[in-house]
């Protein structure tokens, strides 16, 4: 006759409390890595908070206030809650006397090492782009992240056409990257010797962006000002 091996209760004794320490350290574990987030999440929130105002009067000297926009399901921009700063994709700079100085847009794309993130400034009136403010990179340290310091290629941002057409709904000529010392058009952008995959990288995060915010945004500040 063909026995049949039953599990040995001591076995499963013995298991049990190897189990039930493992489970109870998970879960100190796990309050931990929450305890430890909640402590540092309010800091990191005002760093990014501080990082974005000082990137905003880089570009905009005489910014004394902003007011934060998201995209709505519909398409709109609406005014974004208070608490909820650091989120917002495009924001209204104003002036001391809360005239429209122009917008700020984040924006960010792979670069050659990692994600690029920006910021840049549109000036509504001259319909360009008037300064360009490297938030995040992670570019090769002397040729990369010359994308964030090197005096000719952040000359590219000064006045870079962003035109848009008779009814406002697109950019007549989207940005693009040139070789560098070949720029011959007011939406080009001269790219960077050494660093050319970083400096056009730069190129295409603002060409996307421009192409989506900006049509965006001078149709919904038409529509305030009717």
């Amino acid at each position: 006759m063909k026995t049949i091996d039953l599990p040995d209760q001591s076995d499963n004794q013995q298991s049990w409390p190897m189990l039930r320490a493992m489970v109870g350290i998970g879960i100190v574990c796990a309050l931990l890595i929450v305890g430890v987030f909640q402590i540092t999440a309010a800091p990191i929130l005002h760093n990014q908070v501080k990082l974005l105002d000082k990137a905003v009067v880089s570009i905009f000297p005489k910014a004394a206030s902003k007011r934060a926009y998201i995209e709505t399901s519909t398409g709109d921009l609406q005014q974004q809650g208070a608490g909820q700063t650091f989120e917002a994709p495009v924001y209204a700079v104003l002036d001391a006397q809360q005239q429209l100085l122009g917008f700020a847009i984040k924006a960010q794309g792979m670069g050659y090492q990692d994600t690029i993130r920006l910021l840049y400034g549109y000036a509504l009136e001259d319909e360009a782009i008037i300064g360009v403010k490297i938030l995040a990179s992670r570019e090769t340290p002397g040729l990369g992240d010359r994308i964030s310091k090197d005096k000719d290629f952040l000359k590219n941002f000064v006045r870079l056409s962003v035109a848009l057409s008779a009814d406002k709904r697109q950019i007549v000529n989207p940005i693009e990257s040139v070789k560098a010392g070949s720029k011959t058009q007011a939406w080009q952008i001269d790219s960077i010797s050494g660093a050319t995959i970083s400096s056009r990288a730069v190129a295409d995060i603002l060409a996307a962006s421009s192409s989506f915010w900006i049509p965006k945004l001078a149709q919904h500040q038409r529509q305030r000002d009717e």
